[in-house]
């Protein structure tokens, strides 16, 4: 699109502006219209770190939210967690990973299942809880590790009564980094996790050790486990109803699929088929959800049975860093010291990990339904963006950890139930019975947890309503403010319309737009004499006749393809196939000007109706007010009007 000169432009909006992306040099995922050998990566193991920041760095907080949720029952809520997730989440995400290969996730899924504007607004939908997951990730991620930081005995009295302070300083160094240009190095997230996890296998075995040494905490338990729920089943029945507040421990899995377009895959693998990738993906989601349901299991034991109930609580010691209290309790204020480093710096990756996660999620589909502002494509502004809405959330919630975990749970349940009903309607599509039935209990089984976090924690969904509600206006006043872009991104004729177009092109150009419907030979002979007795055209001059069928009005940028026929063996028809009327016309217009150097004209008949009804028609179905609209889009195509293509209304 021709765009008209301004005023040297600050340095300010330049930098602001500059680049779509300053990740792509890592993370942009290639077209498919350009191919590329998907070997060039990562191993799977030092990938699967990438989305550890996000998945391993929960053990920061999950234990002591598990303990606050379930209580004694704790560990038997967690082994809930851990069946489910390898017996549900982790199956779905391995179909979602061989359906989505580079890097889509379960949105695409369903984006490619369902169509027009319900597709549209459901992705919007589903996109709002993407972002309430994101988001939740950066603010609940940096209030514990400020909590982290100022629980440390020897900070703790110089950083009392500063979480909040402190966790706005991460969010804006986070911010600041991304600002200044961030590639994300799996590299630094390799020795992340590695530390990480060391750390918590020294915990983990110490806290262990303990409870051996001193038995009669198990046994302590167990007695005051079975006098609260009485028996084993009843003790059952209860996890499975707590479980939903767990619902922590199973973020990473969308992570883990995004992130596969770094996996390294084998040397023959094509973006076609690239069944290397797909293999060693299955590998990064199976190792890293082994890993973290020992952990869950582990630290969800130690911390009940060594913990004192009273310390899990809102001003206790363990409240959002349980195995940091036990590494402070059992090995010493220096190793506990290096702990709260680590945790600090890994929960604070988790955040830049999230960050990027919004950055490669909004752009990917926003601007391609034309509903994002110009600026959008841009990472700075929308970096700006993100940092403001973390700023309102960590204040909206105090930066207490506990206050996020009902939305950040809410994000990562709606994620995954969506991800289920995905792969079930995949797999009835190619004819699964086996898998259909058991993805579709699994898509049950998350549909009941999701609605029942829901319930007893609405905060997550109210927060995800609010972006949802955001994303859906912003992306609609952006489209309107859009509607009257060229929309086309390339035209292609045909032999036949290219030899209309040369022989037209000898004389005058005129075409004349007509809504097809009987494609009579009268529908035509009536259309060519009211436009002449309209517009007063000689008898001499001859036209061509342009219709336009719209398929689905939601897209926003599409190709157009243009065949030429001959109807009743005198009229030349020139069709088109396009999401829009008047941007079809135009794109057509301009491209018989570029190709010919002559200037074109078009004639329309006034559109019977309302005006404003007319051009709601425009914006929802592409079609209505057509004329207009056409000499509209021509407008803002083309500047200079001694260029423009010529408009005729009659």
């Amino acid at each position: 699109m021709a765009s008209t000169e301004h005023a040297p432009t600050s340095r300010l909006r330049a930098w602001m502006l500059e680049g779509l992306s300053d990740m792509g040099k890592g993370r942009r995922v290639p077209e498919p219209a350009t191919p590329e050998p998907v070997h060039k990566g990562q191993r799977w193991w030092r990938v699967m770190c990438l989305t550890g920041v996000d998945y391993f760095s929960t053990l920061g907080y999950q234990p002591g939210i598990a303990a606050l949720a379930a209580g004694l029952l704790s560990p038997v809520a967690t082994v809930v967690l851990v069946v489910v997730t390898l017996a549900g989440a982790l199956p779905v995400y391995r179909r979602v990973a061989e359906e989505s290969p580079r890097g889509e996730g379960s949105i695409a899924m369903l984006e490619r299942l369902l169509s027009f504007w319900k597709g549209k607004l459901f992705v919007l939908t589903l996109l709002g809880f993407a972002a309430t997951d994101f988001l939740i990730t950066i603010t609940l991620s940096a209030a514990d590790a400020s909590t982290h930081l100022v629980e440390n005995p020897h900070l703790t009295n110089a950083l009392h009564d500063r979480q909040m302070l402190i966790t706005l300083i991460l969010v804006a160094l986070l911010g600041a980094v991304f600002l200044k240009g961030f590639l994300e190095a799996i590299g630094v997230a390799v020795v992340l996790v590695g530390i990480y996890l060391s750390l918590n296998v020294v915990v983990a075995v110490t806290g262990l050790w303990h409870v051996a040494a001193e038995a009669h905490v198990v046994t302590d338990w167990g007695t005051a486990l079975t006098a609260e729920h009485g028996n084993a089943f009843a003790m059952i029945g209860v996890a499975l109803l707590v479980f939903p507040k767990l619902a922590l421990g199973l973020s990473g899995f969308e992570t883990g699929v995004a992130v596969m377009p770094h996996v390294e895959g084998d040397p023959d693998d094509t973006e076609e088929r690239p069944g290397g990738r797909i293999r060693d993906t299955k590998k990064l989601l199976t190792t890293a959800a082994l890993i973290m349901s020992v952990f869950l299991i582990v630290t969800s034991f130690i911390t009940t049975v060594l913990i004192p109930e009273k310390e899990f609580e809102s001003g206790g010691q363990a409240n959002g860093r349980a195995l940091a209290y036990l590494a402070h309790e059992y090995l010493g204020g220096v190793f506990g010291t290096v702990y709260d480093v680590s945790t600090i710096a890994i929960l604070w990756f988790a955040g830049a990990s999230a960050m990027a996660g919004l950055l490669n999620l909004m752009p990917r589909y926003l601007p391609r339904y034309g509903m994002a502002p110009h600026w959008a494509r841009a990472v700075r502004p929308m970096v700006i963006v993100f940092t403001l809405v973390a700023f309102l959330v960590t204040w909206i919630f105090d930066a207490d950890v506990d206050a996020q975990g009902g939305a950040y749970a809410t994000g990562v349940l709606v994620l995954i139930s969506s991800a289920a009903i995905a792969v079930t309607i995949a797999a009835r599509k190619a004819g699964q019975r086996n898998w259909t039935v058991a993805f579709g209990v699994i898509s049950v089984v998350f549909l009941y947890t999701t609605v029942v976090n829901v319930i007893e924690r609405p905060d997550g969904v109210k927060i995800g309503a609010c972006f949802i509600a955001g994303i859906i206006l912003v992306s609609l006043l952006s489209r309107l403010a859009r509607a009257f872009e060229l929309r086309v991104t390339s035209v292609t004729l045909d032999a036949m319309a290219e030899r209309f177009v040369r022989d037209i092109a000898s004389r005058r150009i005129r075409f004349i737009a007509n809504e097809p419907d009987s494609r009579d030979i009268g529908e035509y002979r009536e259309k060519i004499k009211q436009i002449r007795a309209d517009n007063d055209v000689p008898t001499t001059e001859d036209f061509v006749f342009v219709e336009v069928t719209v398929l689905d009005a939601s897209e926003f940028e599409t190709g157009l393809t243009v065949r030429g026929e001959v109807l009743h063996g005198r009229y030349r028809v020139l069709t088109l196939e396009s999401a829009s009327v008047p941007n079809a016309l135009a794109a057509l217009l301009l491209h018989v000007r570029d190709s010919t150097r002559c200037t074109p004209h078009i004639y329309f008949e006034w559109t019977e109706g309302n005006p404003f009804a007319n051009f709601l028609r425009f914006f929802l179905f592409g079609q209505g007010e057509v004329a207009p609209v056409t000499r509209e889009v021509l407008r803002e195509a083309e500047p200079d009007p001694t260029c423009r293509p010529r408009v005729h209304v009659g």
